[in-house]
């Protein structure tokens, strides 16, 4: 794949990863969440003071056939350390779903804000 294409279809998913938030949180603007510009340093995804507030994720986005996840991990963890924010990974490849990596105890977390249905005592 050429150098544009593999732009392109990362300039893409960004903006499909910025619709996502945006659609889950419609209260944040297009001011307050955007794809960054190719080839501009730190998160890929860039949040105004009140997407920050709203949302506290450093998201790296990664669209490829193979991926390092390791290395990806890496990135988002020092793109997340410069801002403040929880480091998250979305990727994705051709005609699959996209994922999102975000440390063990970060999903513990998330896990345990659901509202899960209550568990009847067993007395």
């Amino acid at each position: 794949m050429k150098p544009n294409s593999c732009k392109a279809k990362g300039r893409k998913f960004q903006g499909e990863v910025v619709a996502i938030i945006r659609a889950f949180f419609p209260e944040l603007s297009a001011d307050d969440v955007r794809g960054a510009i190719m080839g501009e340093t730190g998160e890929d995804i860039k949040l105004s003071a009140l997407g920050k507030r709203r949302f506290p994720f450093s998201i790296e986005c990664k669209k490829r056939e193979s991926l390092n996840v390791w290395e990806a991990v890496e990135q988002a963890e020092s793109n997340a350390r410069k801002s403040g924010l929880n480091p998250v990974l979305v990727f994705s490849r051709n005609r699959s779903p996209a994922y999102a990596v975000v440390p063990l105890s970060l999903f513990m977390e998330m896990a345990r804000s659901f509202n899960l249905e209550e568990v009847p005592s067993s007395t």
